[in-house]
């Protein structure tokens, strides 16, 4: 039997008590008192929704780096490797996370691929949702990002959505900027959640009609300053979080700490860091009680977040910001890379695409949808090749990259991941985009002389390298990037989105300009 003393945080009543918590592998009694302590005992916290995928580790290294920053559970997608590898990448992720330090709970890929506009490595039907949807690991339905398939009836969303209705599992929304009557048939088919919102407005819209607002600030998105005066605000997630990012900045802890910053009582803000998406989710945790399991955090205070000590089912997992364990297994590597290599004769852009661009903006998902007459040559060069064999190669324009004298090519491109590019030259592109398919799947940037290369060898997403090491390749290749021009904070993970056929307004895909507001290609 153990014991930790100090300030008891009841997040269910939003209260702070003093007293002591007695525990083993639960928490056997909790007894209070009057003493004063300089100390705070808290649930563990839980991110409610995140592709481990673009943090570029697999679950397993991902703990290894989250568990010190207070994190015991997340809530992960794994549609990207789904995307690339079907059922066995979904596998490759549960298996993996067995070796992982904290809980780790999995959706089932509703959208697989995203869109019937663009060329994916596999497809997960209703059959393939079904089996997923009957096992303790699958705990929801994850984002139906098919929203016009959802409202008007399309036979495969609904049948994956009776598939979670069956099993008594929630189903986790994506609707960006969908109002009015949209938006309620999208709710009244079963949607629960949505993370998409990035105004005040749209948000207090969607959680009116009884949608809980996951409050999303990640990498690219960072929507929690914005959202901040959402008085029923539901819980927390990140999303997409890069590697570098959560070494260099954290995870939950610093979410809670920048709400507390924007004014958001930080009771509130820990109920929905915790109880909240446990509550939803029906897992394990979200507060600390007699019979719970002793998953529970010390912190020094309620500014920062960061815990002393982190404890899940009562063992001591990381203590003053280090983890006091590795995983057990390394992840093995998991390739998936079947495109030729390419001229500057493949990526001329063709047709009406050539009088479109794609505005890009930095830290965001939405883009403009622009014309060339309007904007003088103030663009360059975005491409698309289809990775798995089809042959299929895009290109249309794009501004807000502003790259001189160098190229970027990935992997990571959201969500079918075939090879995205851009550059100032198109034999920048070409050569950036031959090394990622002689690599076998990664990130490359490149100038006349020089290339920075991060390999990614899960399935051209995640790497199998210790994560200081992927965070320092990302850092160094950041780095080169923006010397050569570019003002993005992040162009690896902005570039990403370029391919999402289910963000507005302008989009690309290997198989063509993407107009996502008529929901059709550029005709």
């Amino acid at each position: 039997m153990h014991i930790i003393e100090g300030n008891i945080i009841d997040v269910i009543n939003e209260e702070i008590y003093p007293g002591v918590v007695h525990f083993n592998d639960k928490i056997y009694k909790i007894v209070q008192n009057d003493k004063s302590y300089d100390k705070y005992i808290v649930p563990g916290y839980i991110d409610a929704h995140i592709h481990i995928e673009s943090t570029m580790l697999p679950p397993s290294s991902f703990s290894w780096v989250v568990a010190p920053h207070g994190t015991v559970a997340v809530i992960t997608d794994p549609h990207e490797i789904a995307n690339v590898m079907g059922t066995s990448g979904v596998e490759y992720m549960v298996e993996d996370a067995k070796n992982a330090l904290i809980n780790i709970y999995f959706t089932a890929p509703s959208c697989v691929p995203a869109t019937r506009f663009e060329t994916s490595g596999a497809t997960l039907d209703a059959k393939s949702i079904s089996e997923l949807m009957k096992r303790k690991e699958f705990v929801a339905l994850g984002e139906m990002m098919n929203y016009p398939g959802v409202v008007n009836d399309d036979t495969e969303c609904l049948e994956k959505i009776a598939c979670a209705k069956k099993n008594g599992k929630p189903v986790d929304g994506h609707c960006p900027g969908v109002t009015g009557n949209m938006l309620r048939a999208y709710v009244n088919a079963g949607i629960s959640t949505d993370h998409e919102s990035t105004t005040l407005e749209e948000a207090m819209e969607k959680s009116s009609i009884g949608m809980k607002i996951l409050v999303r600030e990640g990498s690219s998105a960072h929507n929690l300053e914005a959202l901040a005066g959402l008085k029923d605000a539901f819980a927390f997630c990140t999303d997409d979080k890069h590697v570098f990012d959560l070494l260099s900045a954290g995870h939950m802890d610093a979410i809670l700490a920048k709400a507390v910053s924007f004014g958001i009582d930080p009771l509130r803000a820990l109920k929905m860091a915790t109880f909240n998406p446990a509550s939803h989710y029906n897992i394990e945790g979200g507060a600390i009680k007699e019979n719970a399991p002793a998953t529970m955090l010390v912190l020094k205070d309620l500014s920062s977040f960061m815990p002393e000590r982190v404890y899940i089912r009562g063992n001591i997992v990381a203590k003053d910001g280090v983890a006091l364990q590795i995983p057990k297994k390394r992840p093995q590597p998991l390739t998936r890379m079947s495109a030729s290599s390419i001229s500057a004769s493949d990526i001329k852009v063709r047709g009406k695409d050539a009088s479109h661009i794609i505005g890009a903006h930095n830290s965001e998902l939405l883009t403009d949808h622009l014309t060339t007459a309007s904007e003088g040559g103030k663009y360059q060069k975005i491409v698309v090749v289809n990775r798995y064999g089809g042959g299929h190669v895009a290109a249309g324009h794009i501004k807000g990259m502003n790259m001189k004298n160098c190229a970027i090519a990935q992997t990571i491109a959201h969500d079918s991941h075939n090879i995205i590019a851009t550059g100032s030259s198109d034999e920048l592109i070409v050569s950036a985009i031959n090394e990622v398919i002689k690599l076998g799947g990664g990130i490359v940037a490149c100038s006349p002389n020089k290339r920075k290369i991060v390999p990614l060898d899960i399935a051209g997403l995640m790497s199998t390298k210790d994560p200081a090491v992927v965070s320092q390749e990302m850092e160094d290749l950041m780095i080169f990037i923006k010397r050569h021009g570019t003002k993005m904070q992040n162009i690896v993970t902005t570039l990403s989105f370029m391919a999402l056929l289910v963000i507005p307004h302008l989009k690309i895909s290997d198989l063509g300009l993407f107009d996502v507001d008529s929901f059709s290609f550029i005709g």
